[in-house]
């Protein structure tokens, strides 16, 4: 496929008069063709066709949805190197990256598909009717969840490929039978092309309606704004800045209809060093932790930008291993040339307040990330707690604290967390335990003896956290429980069986997984 430059407004290309370029990270240089810039004509037309297309799509048997994200994994994989290549040329991640990162694309929409089958995310409940109940009868009460309406998805710049066109936030959307208008990130608007060819190719194929996907590209924040302020935009997903999802978050509420806004912003992962891990495994802890730092030029979500150590002989061993390997790390080119000038301004700030305790080699090239390693301790981040703020790349910060009354101290000042994470031995479970009440209100996810680089799309995953890690702590954008962003609960109360909704009839009720009077039932064949 000859890449058109072209937006896709329902399933159909327009072009228009405004156009801007891709950039090679790597090179400075602009990558061809010219991409249409979409203004407010073209968010008018793909809102309108999303909201036209909702009744139907909603309305859609489970299993077309499912058979639909199954097919747009499988274009996906038919477009084979050459989508990888763009990728590669727009990002300057290597080869190898995108093609992990396009298997797990393939796998969330698959992983759906199976969610929509097993039709546990409908949420069914049915209270019998009890008429002879004293003092007051009780009438028949159902319950089960539908989709909240068009969402705006936003594409990230760190996963070109997993969090965009067709990332997790679009196949949660689509499995919950909400149409999606996705903004493209404007670094990477081929590799978006590419993803939006497999979809349109899938929803001709399945037959789906004309408005259940369109692609606006463009490099002005305007374009975003006036997506999130349209009125038949009911919710957002959203992967990026702090400022960025700052700025959605305050339209959106803005709203003469205020809507959600499920962004994640920014997070700095703890890691906490107790003194067993320490005393047996301080040089292996030292390698895993660049090793994770390091990963994709630090430009995950989840590399661990922060370490709390208490002081213990083996901290010394610990902080040399990390310099030694941090210094044999050779750097790579970062994904845009903003976000390596906002790097840079980040360690300025970090060598303002901490102390420069190793860099990575010379950088060879423009672009290019240098790691750095700083140390500080734990009451100069107590008074200096920006010291703690996220910095984009493969920075981190070592805390040396007294004890533990100083970890917790910390602990309970930092802002919400994706992860943090416990290196423990056994002689440490008290102090763990100590410390897991804390832990568990700042963080989404936590982990003992591992690293959080690594997010597995699973089932049990929670990829969110507390304010500012995300807007909303309560939700998760990887994994199947993704898709409760985009569903709200409905009761009906009194209805007749044959008014019900087909799902919430006694017959149907039975085949699926609910709960009958207060009790969980597994459902199956009648």
């Amino acid at each position: 496929m000859a890449l058109s430059g072209e937006l896709f407004i329902g399933l159909k290309r327009r072009a228009t008069d405004l156009s801007f370029h891709a950039i090679d990270p790597a090179s400075g240089r602009a990558l061809a063709p010219a991409f249409s810039a979409a203004g407010t004509a073209e968010v008018e037309a793909a809102c309108a066709l999303a909201s036209s297309a909702f009744e139907t799509y909603r309305a859609m048997a489970h299993e077309r949805r499912a058979e639909f994200l199954e097919c747009i994994a499988k274009h996906i994989l038919e477009q084979g190197e050459p989508l990888l290549q763009r990728a590669h040329e727009e990002t300057a991640l290597p080869l190898a990256r995108l093609t992990g990162e396009r298997a797990r694309t393939v796998g969330q929409l698959r992983l759906f598909a199976a969610e929509l089958r097993a039709r546990d995310w409908l949420g069914l409940r049915a209270d019998p009717a009890l008429p002879l109940r004293e003092p007051a009868a009780r009438p028949d009460l159902r319950q089960r969840k539908i989709p909240v309406g068009a969402v705006a998805v936003f594409g990230a710049s760190n996963f070109p490929l997993a969090f965009s066109v067709a990332g997790g936030d679009s196949a949660a959307a689509l499995a919950a039978g909400c149409p999606i208008v996705v903004k493209g990130h404007p670094a990477h608007p081929g590799t978006g092309e590419w993803v939006a060819g497999a979809i349109v190719a899938a929803a001709l194929e399945t037959g789906m309606p004309e408005g259940v996907f369109s692609l606006l590209n463009g490099p002005d924040t305007a374009l975003g704004t006036a997506l999130i302020a349209d009125p038949r935009i009911h919710a957002a997903a959203f992967t990026g800045s702090r400022s960025g999802g700052l700025a959605l978050m305050k339209v959106a509420a803005a709203r003469p209809e205020p809507i959600p806004v499920f962004a994640e912003m920014s997070s700095v992962n703890p890691v906490i060093l107790l003194p067993g891990a320490l005393a047996t495994r301080a040089a292996g802890l030292a390698r895993e932790f660049i090793a994770s730092l390091t990963l994709g030029v630090g430009q995950f979500c989840t590399n661990p930008g922060l370490i709390l150590a208490i002081e213990h002989e083996g901290l010394g061993q610990f902080i040399e291993g990390a310099r030694a390997a941090i210094a044999a790390v050779t750097p790579a080119v970062m994904l845009t040339p903003g976000i390596h000038r906002s790097y840079l301004h980040a360690l300025e700030r970090l060598g303002a307040g901490a102390q420069l305790l190793a860099r990575g080699a010379d950088a060879d090239g423009q672009n290019c990330g240098r790691a750095a390693l700083y140390s500080v301790a734990a009451q100069s981040l107590l008074e200096n707690p920006r010291l703690a703020e996220e910095a984009f790349g493969p920075a981190a910060l070592i805390v040396r604290c007294a004890g533990l009354e100083e970890v917790l101290a910390i602990v309970r000042r930092l802002e919400g967390q994706l992860t943090a994470t416990l290196q423990m031995a056994g002689p440490d479970l008290p102090l763990a335990r100590s410390l897991l009440p804390a832990l568990e209100r700042k963080a989404g996810r936590l982990i003992v003896n591992g690293w959080p680089t690594g997010v597995e799309v699973c089932h049990a995953m929670v990829h969110g956290g507390p304010f500012p890690a995300t807007s909303d702590g309560r939700s998760t954008s990887v994994g199947t429980l993704a898709i409760e962003r985009f569903l709200r609960p409905v009761c009906y109360q009194g209805f007749p069986e044959e008014l019900l909704p087909g799902e919430l009839r006694d017959a149907e009720l039975a085949r699926s997984p609910h709960r009958l009077d207060g009790r969980q039932r597994a459902g199956g064949a009648s």
